[in-house]
């Protein structure tokens, strides 16, 4: 199982040598601004490397929301962003899974989604996996709660995506984490990453606070039961820097490589 860290984008490589990572994640330009990405100078060294590449795309991309000035711009960088993921061998783009405004009906977000992934199709495509990403909070989220998402698979249908899960999100957010994998999957028929990470904020807290992996509100065991079961790759979103990134991802081989020897 491939586990890394969500690391600064200078140096990518450096920073998964720093924690003994085999996937990193990293942002491509301002992840609260409207920029395109620019060509990366080291493209051609991160697509030899035998580390795992993903790259989150900025948290202002919102394609379910119905202000048009946001929705938009906000499906024109996704694209951009994905074109500058594949030029770099990354494996997948996250995103999170976006918001209506308040007073808005629901099923505008979902369909706006679909709208979104249609204008993709027919602009080329994104060329690598757009995995959804679910939020911790916002009582109009389209990827909060596990009905929400539900419907909005329904709405996207057949456009290829797929989907990471947080366990901070998830646990703030009120999906509880025991046998989450199973009700996920049973959706959207599968998981292509994981963001692990605790939680500083309690059960339905709705508050994205990310916590190192023993420490926090949520049982650590819980943590490695859902890597278990969801058999994908695994990016830690922790504090610490490379000292607690780095402990975290020993802990997880650890509970990881404990199981497979008590098989």
């Amino acid at each position: 199982m491939r586990i890394g860290a969500h690391v600064d984008p200078t140096d990518p490589l450096t920073e998964a040598t720093a924690r003994a990572a085999d996937a990193v994640q990293f942002f491509l330009a301002d992840p609260q601004g409207w920029k395109a990405p620019q060509p990366r100078e080291d493209a051609e060294r991160l697509r030899a490397t035998g580390i795992d590449i993903f790259v989150h795309a900025p948290y202002v991309v919102n394609v379910a929301t119905g202000n048009n000035r946001i929705r938009i711009p906000s499906r024109k960088l996704l694209l951009a962003h994905a074109k500058a993921a594949v030029a770099i061998g990354a494996k997948g783009l996250v995103v999170h899974g976006g918001h209506v405004n308040a007073g808005d009906d629901p099923a505008t977000g979902f369909d706006n989604w679909r709208k979104a992934l249609a204008y993709a199709a027919e602009s080329g495509g994104f060329g690598l996996p757009v995995l959804i990403e679910n939020t911790a909070g916002g009582e109009n989220a389209c990827a909060r709660r596990l009905d929400a998402l539900a419907r909005l698979w329904d709405a996207i249908g057949d456009h290829e995506v797929g989907f990471c899960l947080d366990t901070c999100h998830a646990h703030a957010g009120g999906e509880e984490l025991l046998g989450l994998v199973d009700r996920v999957k049973a959706i959207t028929g599968r998981i292509d990453l994981v963001h692990a990470n605790n939680s500083k904020d309690d059960f339905g807290s709705g508050r994205d606070r990310h916590d190192n992996l023993r420490g926090g509100t949520i049982d650590p065991e819980l943590v490695v039961a859902v890597i278990r079961a969801a058999g994908a790759p695994v990016i830690v979103e922790t504090p610490g820097g490379a000292e607690g990134q780095s402990g975290d991802i020993a802990f997880l081989r650890g509970q990881l490589a404990g199981e497979t020897s008590a098989a």
